[in-house]
């Protein structure tokens, strides 16, 4: 069966296919070739970029974007949070065609900067799609945000209220909270945002005396949450700032921002049930007039992306065996260091052995895996079990979607801006 039919068969019987011939039609994929996957296994990714790597003769790291694995995502945050509008956090992964995905799907954007704003202005998103979610902001910053009509941001401080008084007079806020319980997270946030407890009524009183309309409360309990409960103390401390708001005679907040922190799958499960919990249990009496947002990032990302990198280099010691490519620390893999991540690496033997690339079935070597720059700290992997690969075969990176090439530099001339994307869709 032909790709094209594939495509056919997959838009006639499955139930999210309108979905995906939404994304389908994207401005941002006309004119590009997007191949379709047999199967949303990491074999089938691996087939793709055998014949990508085939088909363009090439020895380059780069990534494929599976989307149908985002439009599978988006259906799943549609059955477990339907209530909730995303809100999708552009610093995780600003890849231009999974932007213009989620816009077209319907999603909101989290943008922290102006160039964020732009990337996502320029896919003919409204401004009032995109919350200016940074509780820090430059002036300049803000004055460009009210140009262009980005008119709902974020804060925690004094300082702030007077810097958006200042440059951005007529957009409302959101006050910032410290969740209660962010340390089970990968990257906890609390300890550089948020309002304390004490300090939520003199900030409400600061945004009134400014003028601003304090529109509702945000939180974030960190990036990769591991522990659901984390939603609900937070959204506890939620219901708290908007009484407290009412008994200043503030005008009623009707935004509850639940933040980022979600990963696909079991935790996902976990944390959907705490917000849907909390939120009943807190709001279940003004529901109809609190509109809920949320600013996922890893969610949507981190699993639809997979890289190839290229064994430029190889060391053999004894019964070890050590692997240069040409990604590494201070490209996507900074995840390691940043993002606190834990990858692997799969073999892709195109060069070596091209009727068992997979190297299924052959023996495995303790082996190190370092990335092209000469710091010695540009280390990826120790003590990982490959067959006996040679230069010019590949390794391939499963879920490398979130906070990889988004955090990459151009560290010792090796740039991870230059890394391609290739665009695929699996439907079954």
């Amino acid at each position: 069966m032909t790709s094209e039919q594939m495509m056919k068969v997959a838009a006639e019987s499955s139930p999210w296919s309108s979905l995906q011939r939404v994304v389908m039609g994207t401005a941002r994929l006309r004119g590009q070739k997007v191949s379709t996957l047999r199967s949303r296994s990491q074999e089938a990714v691996n087939e793709l970029m055998q014949s990508i790597i085939e088909r363009e003769g090439g020895n380059e790291a780069f990534y494929v974007l599976d989307l149908g694995v985002v439009v599978d995502l988006w259906q799943k945050w549609q059955e477990a949070l339907p209530g909730v509008r995303p809100f999708y956090a552009v610093k995780c992964n600003p890849e231009p065609v999974l932007l213009s995905s989620l816009a077209t799907l319907g999603a909101g954007f989290d943008c922290a900067s102006r160039a964020e704003i732009e990337a996502v202005l320029s896919l003919g998103v409204a401004p009032d799609r995109i919350v200016y979610a940074n509780p820090c902001k430059a002036e300049t910053q803000l004055k460009y945000a009210a140009k262009v009509g980005v008119n709902l941001t974020t804060f925690d401080s004094k300082e702030e209220v007077e810097k958006i008084r200042s440059s951005h007079p007529s957009c409302e806020v959101l006050l910032r909270v410290k969740a209660q319980e962010d340390g089970g997270a990968r990257c906890p946030l609390g300890a550089k945002y948020g309002a304390l407890a004490d300090e939520v009524g003199p900030l409400l009183q600061a945004a009134q005396r400014a003028g601003l309309i304090v529109a509702g409360v945000s939180f974030h309990v960190g990036s990769g949450a591991e522990h659901a409960r984390a939603y609900t103390g937070a959204i506890s401390t939620v219901k708290n700032v908007f009484e407290t708001a009412s008994s200043l005679g503030l005008p009623r907040l009707r935004i509850v921002n639940i933040g980022g922190g979600f990963t696909a799958g079991p935790r996902f499960t976990e944390a959907s049930a705490a917000v849907r919990g909390a939120m009943n249990a807190y709001f279940s009496g003004e529901s109809s007039g609190i509109s809920v947002i949320a600013e996922p990032g890893r969610y949507f990302a981190e699993s639809a992306f997979s890289l190839a990198t290229n064994i430029i280099g190889k060391r053999v010691r004894g019964d070890l065996r050590e692997y240069w490519i040409n990604d590494g620390i201070y490209g996507s893999m900074n995840c390691l260091l940043y993002d606190h991540a834990v990858i692997t690496a799969l073999p892709l033997a195109c060069m070596s052995r091209r009727l068992n690339p997979s190297c299924h079935g052959l023996p495995k070597y303790r082996s190190t895996v370092f990335g092209p720059t000469c710091d010695a700290l540009d280390t990826v992997l120790t003590d990982h079990w490959l067959p006996e690969l040679q230069v010019g075969d590949w390794l391939v990176f499963p879920n490398m979607g979130a906070y990889t090439a988004a955090a990459g530099s151009s560290f010792n001339g090796f740039s991870t801006s230059a890394i391609c994307t290739y665009c695929a869709v699996s439907y079954y």
